[in-house]
């Protein structure tokens, strides 16, 4: 099963970064290839979020269910529907003597075992673009 983690420092307060973070709905208006994501449910550090985006042109779906561990400035999250056959991964966020460094581990599986040795290469790269320019999105936010 391919995983992807990408990591970025940016400057700024580590709970204003994790009050962005945490913020998913928010993630379509500054994050071109979300066209949308919407909460489902919330309750105290759990909430069910539905997404939507666009990769090279196809809609990619799922509905995951987000866990909030704010005292150690971690999200981890895990599809519970959707496209993929598994999609589960992680935010954290730590401080460093360069500013915070803000990590996106994804672990994922398409689901169609006879060509995942011709796919699993090809998306792991897609999704590793996909991270970082999720993480070079929320650096731009910040700085507005």
């Amino acid at each position: 099963m391919p995983s992807v983690l990408v990591s970025k420092k940016v400057s700024g307060k580590i709970d204003d970064i994790y009050q962005l973070i945490s913020d998913m709905p928010s993630y379509p208006r500054f994050m071109p290839d979300l066209l949308s994501v919407t909460l489902l449910s919330r309750e105290l550090n759990k909430t069910t979020t539905h997404w939507i985006s666009n990769v090279d042109g196809r809609k990619i779906e799922w509905t995951e269910e987000d866990l909030f561990y704010p005292q150690q400035y971690r999200i981890e999250y895990q599809q519970i529907k959707g496209d993929l056959k598994k999609f589960t991964g992680y935010w954290q966020l730590a401080e460093t003597t360069e500013g915070v460094e803000i990590s996106l581990f994804v672990d994922f599986e398409f689901g169609i075992p006879m060509i995942a040795g011709l796919l699993n290469p090809l998306l792991k790269k897609k999704v590793r673009e996909n991270s970082e320019n999720m993480l070079t999105a929320i650096e731009q936010e910040l700085c507005k």
